[in-house]
């Protein structure tokens, strides 16, 4: 059995979509129409996407069952009927007249999904393109890790849980939530490996392209990372970072946020899609009552939310006193680690592959997610 809750797949090649192994397909075109067609393959372009073409009805009711996407021109899709295509899922009819009650009839004989109209369709129709190419969000494991105090051990923490998947096999991509933290690159010793950050990515919007937002940040391994700039203090924009979160979850089996302590819309926008929660609490009086009004605000989403008790105790407050405090499950212990403080003021990533004790924290942590996302028996 695995010791995380995804598989990787066969030459650590990450999976074609969310882990299921479903190689990406390309969309078909059908049109004899030169000008539709011109405009579909322009829309191509824009997605990154290379569509196959059917010019006649013959030729699209060989290719018809294979594709992701269909993009059928009304101009062949009274030949398609006669030519006795199946019904299938994934089929997009292009009209020329909203008027016409013809184009209407004809879709849902068709069993198409949506019925377009260019250019007013034209984003619409460019994202559909580029989703069907790469394949659907997975809507797979994302987990979110915060700190319930400044200084907590958060971002360690969700750099270990980031390079304990890496190192198992599966791809992993790590997203630095927090613009006033320095640069997540840094904890790992990635600072200096060419890439995107976030300022560089500031402005997107829409859907991106899962395989090239991979390529285009730094990677080591299987670990991807998309780290904010330390020469920016900014709030992240909010509708960046979902559509990041919606590419990042495309490619990669495990997407591990860190977050800073305050909630705002790029909080609530990866609540909204975490698998898991981990609060870090250090096992201190005043780091647990700061951390009951963390806990408070974040339990407004609905979140599966867990505590991560990070250690020396010097009152003596174990672990299950700090989580009962706090009316949360208990996740894990993480003792205090001499060597994991040395890794990082010499600008190492800290051991998440051997028996330390962060080590060996992230791989239960991650097999508890595993064990929650299995169907009961």
């Amino acid at each position: 059995m695995n010791d995380v809750p995804w598989a990787p797949r066969a030459g650590g090649e990450p999976p074609a979509a969310g882990g299921c192994g479903l190689a990406p397909g390309r969309p078909l075109l059908v049109t004899a129409d030169t000008a539709l067609l011109d405009d579909l393959l322009r829309l191509c372009g824009a997605a990154g996407v290379e569509a196959q073409v059917a010019h006649d009805a013959g030729a699209a009711r060989r290719a018809w069952t294979g594709p992701p996407l269909v993009v059928v021109g009304a101009d062949l899709a009274g030949p398609l009927l006669r030519a006795g295509v199946t019904r299938r899922s994934g089929v997009v009819l292009v009209g020329s007249d909203p008027d016409d009650a013809g184009v209407w009839e004809v879709a849902a004989a068709l069993g198409a999904e949506s019925v377009v109209f260019l250019p007013d369709a034209d984003p619409w129709l460019a994202d559909r393109l580029g989703e069907a190419a790469e394949g659907p969000t997975s809507g797979g494991v994302t987990v979110a890790v915060l700190g319930g105090r400044g200084g907590a051990g958060a971002t360690v923490l969700a750099a270990g849980l980031a390079r304990a998947s890496a190192s198992s096999g599966c791809a992993t991509m790590l997203i630095d939530g927090d613009p006033l933290g320095g640069g997540i690159d840094m904890v790992l010793g990635l600072e200096d490996v060419p890439g995107l950050r976030w300022p560089d990515l500031s402005r997107a919007v829409g859907r991106l392209s899962a395989t090239a937002l991979r390529d285009a940040l730094p990677r080591s391994g299987q670990l991807t990372v998309l780290s904010c700039g330390r020469d920016e203090t900014a709030a992240l924009p909010v509708e960046a970072v979902g559509s990041v979160l919606r590419a990042a979850r495309q490619r990669h089996d495990l997407v591990v946020v860190d977050l800073p302590r305050r909630l705002d819309g790029v909080t609530d926008a990866v609540l909204a899609v975490a698998t898991r929660t981990f609060l870090v609490v250090p096992a201190e009086v005043r780091a647990t009552a700061a951390a009951a009004r963390v806990a408070s605000a974040v339990a407004a989403h609905p979140v599966d939310l867990q505590v991560v008790v990070r250690g020396p105790a010097p009152s003596g407050l174990t672990g299950a006193l700090v989580a009962g405090s706090l009316g949360l499950p208990l996740a894990g212990w993480l003792d205090s680690d001499a060597e994991v403080v040395r890794a990082l003021e010499h600008g190492r990533a800290p051991d998440a592959a051997g028996r330390t004790p962060l080590a060996t924290l992230c791989r239960a942590l991650l097999a508890g997610v595993r064990d929650a996302r299995q169907p009961a028996a």
